[in-house]
């Protein structure tokens, strides 16, 4: 699919997304370099801006046509009404959402002059996101086409889930981030579709990585074969700025996919891998093959890495078609 078409492709985005797990409200503050262990260094203003894995990633979805549903908690905190406005603002339907006692989910993040950063999760209210809420939920989750879940809640929570959108029919998307190596066995035989980047494959997988980080000569067929063993037929392992690879064993004539980057000057990092998993999960709503929905998302995720914040970065459909055409 050459640049254009993939571009176009934004015009097609429909489908029902459902997503389950973290909002959080992100204190942001810019810094030259990321302090080392000890150290004290000067940063910018404070910001105070919308996050949360899950949250980031129905977002992405919600802004570039998706119909996004959002299943989680928020505390009783002033945060609460700011997180849910926001997502409410991306088009996101939060109806769903429950309100619990206490904090709402934390971010504390500290990005560089060149965009990389540092993240300290406090899980606040997603923590009490549990299976009963889920079953409670039924009748929402399993009317969407597609699920899309990270580890930013209990385990068991996202199990359950998982397992009951599979075995309605819909397809299922596991963000293994952040990352456990060790998965349980349900919540892989529940899952459709694993996304994980290069580091987190390796370790997932037991394979060794490249010495010198340049994954060109990596042979990506035995990565399919590995990742096969472990449960997954089809997956994405995102490359940083080296673009993407999609396993895909369902996919004969071209098993393993090279995914290239879309060139941006990047201001800030923070949140564009959600937004690349918001675009999967868009695109796989659509009827995309996984390839096509990954290229998409290297234009929607590049886009994300020219502004600042997670959410607050992500581009409209139109918006990321002027950008790029």
């Amino acid at each position: 699919m050459t640049d254009f078409a993939t571009l176009a492709a934004l015009s097609r985005i429909h489908g029902t997304v459902s997503v389950v797990g973290s909002m959080n409200a992100d204190y942001t503050v810019t810094t030259e370099r990321l302090p080392g262990p000890g150290e004290t260094v000067t940063g910018g203003p404070l910001q105070v801006l919308p996050g949360g894995k899950s949250g980031n990633q129905a977002a992405a979805a919600a802004r570039i046509g998706a119909t996004v549903r959002m299943f989680g908690a928020v505390g009783s905190d002033t945060n609460a009404d700011f997180l849910l406005g926001q997502l409410g603002e991306a088009g996101v339907d939060t109806s769903n959402v429950r309100r619990v006692l206490g904090a709402s989910g934390t971010t504390v993040i500290t990005v560089d002059a060149a965009g990389e950063n540092t993240i300290v999760y406090s899980p606040g209210s997603n923590a009490q996101v549990s299976v009963d809420y889920i079953e409670s939920m039924r009748g929402s989750l399993t009317s969407s086409s597609v699920l899309g879940l990270c580890l930013e809640s209990p385990i068991e929570t996202v199990t359950a889930a998982a397992r009951m959108c599979h075995d309605a029919g819909v397809r299922v998307l596991l963000n293994n981030s952040p990352f456990t190596p060790t998965l349980p066995d349900s919540l892989v035989e529940s899952s459709d579709v694993l996304l994980v980047n290069e580091h987190e494959m390796a370790q997932m997988l037991g394979i060794d990585e490249p010495a010198d980080d340049d994954w060109s000569g990596f042979d990506w067929n035995a990565a399919l074969e590995r990742m096969r063993e472990f449960g997954f037929e089809q997956s994405i392992v995102t490359l940083g700025g080296d673009g993407s690879m999609v396993l895909d064993a369902t996919c004969s004539e071209s098993p393993a996919t090279r995914i290239d980057p879309v060139r941006v000057n990047a201001v800030d990092t923070t949140g564009c891998g959600d937004s690349f998993m918001g675009t999967v999960l868009a695109g796989l709503a659509s009827g995309f093959p996984l390839r096509d929905a990954a290229r998409l998302a290297s234009f929607v995720s590049a886009y994300a890495a020219t502004g600042y914040g997670a959410q607050a970065s992500y581009g409209t459909a139109a918006q990321i078609r002027e950008r790029f055409s």
